[in-house]
């Protein structure tokens, strides 16, 4: 019985693999085959050759590394954004006693209930009174508002866990509230920064709908609104198109994989527990 239900484990594990690799597969391959090729078998590999035009077409076209700046400028920006305000938010929730504490962390948490595709129109009136539409803040500030009160709860568990004893040592040894928070509980919050950062900048990287509603202007698209003009263009060339998707792809996925053991150690205190 025990070895059935291994065997059914990975079995499910497996099928689940290929399920979720199915579409980066199909794009990978996609790519580097003529259209024809991808439109009579999407999963074949190629045929008459790797068509390695495709990425070289991409590569030497000025508006795709000029979208790749856009693309770097608000990953970065959010993700900095987005670690510095949540880990003074979860420090301040988590070891600062002051009345009220727990009714303002609850409202802060009713952000969760709300995804930004819900708020889009009450944000969007809010940009436009700001003056925000058509910039990189007006993408980066709702990526942030939105992405703070998750990434708080991961950081504030972490902030929680940390023993009274060690905090009590450093106010001894004469440091200050800020100072405990950046000497001591920062530093040890290595995983639990890792793992929000790296959510940050998957979830930036791939955002499409929130520069879709704020950037008209075409020199100041990303990456995701990129593929969508390249594929009006080029719609019928399908090998084309599925390596601008590739190259999109893998910096996410190529991250991920790099930062995969810091999210599981960050979301499980598993620095803690050594």
């Amino acid at each position: 019985m025990k070895l059935f239900l291994n065997i059914l484990k990975y079995v499910f594990v497996l099928f689940l693999t290929v399920v979720m690799s199915g579409p980066i597969l199909t794009a990978i391959l996609g790519s580097i085959r003529t259209s024809g090729e991808v439109y009579s078998n999407p999963f074949a590999l190629p045929k008459n050759g790797i068509q390695w035009e495709n990425y070289t077409f991409i590569l030497t076209n000025p508006d795709f590394w000029r979208q790749v700046a856009n693309s770097t400028y608000i990953t970065v920006t959010a993700t900095v954004m987005t670690v510095i305000i949540s880990s003074f938010l979860a420090f301040i929730f988590a070891r600062v006693d002051f009345r009220g504490r727990e009714i303002w962390f609850n409202i802060l948490m009713l952000g969760m209930l709300f995804p930004l595709s819900v708020a889009i129109l009450p944000v969007f009136i809010q940009l436009m009174n700001l003056k925000l539409l058509d910039s990189f803040w007006g993408v980066i500030l709702p990526m942030v508002t939105f992405a703070t009160p998750g990434n708080t709860v991961i950081l504030r568990n972490f902030f929680t866990a940390i023993p009274q004893e060690l905090e009590d040592a450093s106010y001894i040894d004469g440091c200050s509230t800020f100072g405990f928070f950046r000497y001591i509980l920062f530093p040890m919050a290595r995983p639990s920064i890792a793992a929000v950062a790296t959510l940050v900048v998957v979830a930036s990287w791939n955002e499409f709908f929130l520069p879709l509603l704020v950037l008209n202007d075409p020199n100041k698209w990303p990456l995701p609104l990129g593929i969508m003009q390249f594929q009006g263009q080029f719609g019928t060339d399908y090998g084309k198109v599925l390596a601008f998707i590739t190259l999109l792809i893998i910096p996410s996925v190529i991250f991920y994989i790099f930062a995969e053991k810091y999210i599981v150690t960050g979301l499980t205190g598993g620095e803690l527990k050594g």
